[in-house]
């Protein structure tokens, strides 16, 4: 029997403080949209993402790939609300996938939430510490290794957790808005204008043959990978005024924004460069070692060259925004799988604010443990730790959107709470079709994600399916130990 149904509320109040609840009615739809836009990190993401995928995927044609991509998160996201309106709670994830395929398969995709979560949070803290490191010694000739800005901003994050989700919310609205505003307003300005040298160039970018020009399932991962993190909408659901109202419009909006975002904004800086320039474009950036000069050389010809001193500052502070993002989502999956028993009870305990405060510190202390021992290697943080991280956390969050999408199907054909067809079996069974051919694609294309070799690439697609294993085992385990 469910913990939080065996005992009435009347009786829980002497438990309240090591078995608290999450603070009800704390964020409205904006309030979340805030986490989740934090959590994609737009400008990590376009200024990441985008030059890879129009240099070695299908050119001038990749932001009908954002759309692509958006219109599979869009038939996922129809069943994950439906289900989301029976079933409210941290854990999303393996709540939603235990509701349908089991509470062993439920249990496996926990570890492999948690795993992801940690895992770009982690790489997040990587090419974040090399980016402050940098700005460092730039601005003041400091020389900062760059796991001690890392280690740094763990503290900040884990004291910003502690104080509550609202201070949370406030602190990464001032963050998303100022990352949002300066390639929207460049994306808006180049659009008014009429586009680069060769105009706007629609059809070079969005027509059939642009579209699947190249390598379009490259584009295709890249585009998929930038979106991840929207289902976060569902892990504040308890923390949320109406929560039936408020997650299907934040999760709704949210997928929206995102994809009408990546796709103009990578459309306009596409037209200014000119969609038969592009590609080569871009393709110098790599090969230079800084991708990121393809998104700011035409920000600052537009604008002015304070925009090359403005900009890394502003992709340092998405990084901390994001990073903030996926603390308070692997801090909430702990504390879920807590009170369900399938952790210590002691990760359940809530704060006087009422945040995680036991296992917002277990994941910081997590997060250290992922970051050292690529410092005391002297690994690179933006070759190994960046890219191995992000490529895990890829891979694993797509594998939870398809068993998300099954369970679904499976949930509601079983239940019949819900007998709208569209909502409960076509949308999520076309959504299921569309994430089953990303991880296709990303499996296909681990090396070029990771930008690692073959070799690494294996051992690192090996971790999903056996985190996934070590989750069945140890809820199994869990589960006979319980009286």
């Amino acid at each position: 029997m469910d913990s939080q149904t065996a005992v009435p509320n009347r009786q829980a109040a002497p438990d309240a403080s090591t078995a608290g609840k999450l603070k009800p009615n704390s964020l409205g739809v904006l309030g979340i949209l805030f986490f989740v836009l934090s959590a994609q990190a737009p400008l990590t993401g376009v200024a990441g993402a985008v030059p890879i995928a129009v240099a070695i995927g299908n050119g001038a044609g990749a932001p009908a790939a954002y759309l692509a991509a958006g219109v599979i998160i869009l038939l996922f996201s129809v069943g994950f609300v439906a289900m989301g309106r029976h079933v409210v709670d941290a854990g999303a994830f393996y709540r939603y996938i235990g509701k349908g395929l089991g509470r062993n398969i439920g249990n496996g995709s926990a570890g492999i939430a948690l795993f992801a979560y940690c895992a770009i949070q982690a790489a997040m803290y990587g090419l974040y510490g090399a980016t402050v490191s940098g700005l460092l010694a730039h601005h003041t000739g400091a020389d900062v290794p760059w796991w001690v800005c890392a280690l740094v901003t763990m503290a900040i994050v884990q004291v910003l957790g502690a104080l509550g989700i609202e201070m949370g919310a406030k602190v990464l609205a001032v963050f998303v808005l100022a990352e949002f505003s300066i390639l929207s307003v460049f994306a808006v300005v180049t659009f008014a204008k009429g586009g680069g040298p060769e105009g706007l160039g629609f059809a070079d970018t969005f027509s059939p043959g642009a579209a699947l020009d190249g390598a379009p399932g490259v584009a295709l991962m890249f585009a998929v990978a930038s979106m991840i993190g929207f289902e976060a909408t569902a892990i504040y659901g308890e923390e949320a005024r109406e929560p039936r109202r408020t997650v299907p419009r934040a999760t709704y909006l949210a997928v929206a924004l995102v994809t009408g975002f990546f796709a103009f904004a990578s459309w306009m800086l596409i037209s200014s460069y000119g969609a038969s320039n592009a590609a080569g474009a871009a393709g110098q950036a790599l090969e230079g070692g800084d991708s990121t000069a393809f998104v700011f050389a035409p920000i600052a010809a537009e604008f002015g060259t304070w925009v090359n001193d403005v900009l890394p500052v502003l992709l340092a502070t998405s990084l901390f925004a994001g990073i903030l993002a996926f603390h308070n989502s692997a801090n909430r999956y702990l504390f879920s799988l807590s009170r369900e028993g399938l952790l210590p009870r002691g990760l359940s305990a809530v704060n006087r604010r009422h945040s995680p405060g036991v296992a917002g510190f277990v994941q910081t202390s997590i997060a250290v443990l992922l970051v050292i021992p690529f410092a005391l290697a002297g690994k690179d943080p933006v070759l190994t730790l960046f890219s191995w991280g992000s490529g895990i956390a890829v891979l694993s969050i797509m594998l939870l959107y398809f068993l998300t999408s099954v369970s679904v199907v499976a949930f509601f054909r079983r239940e019949r709470l819900d007998t709208r067809p569209w909502n409960t079996l076509i949308a999520p069974a076309l959504g299921a079709v569309g994430i089953a051919g990303a991880l296709w694609l990303i499996v296909e294309n681990f090396t070029t994600l990771i930008g690692g070799d073959r070799t690494t690439a294996v051992w690192l697609q090996l971790t999903v399916p056996a985190v996934l294993v070590l989750g069945v085992v140890a809820g199994r385990l869990t589960r006979s130990a319980r009286p």
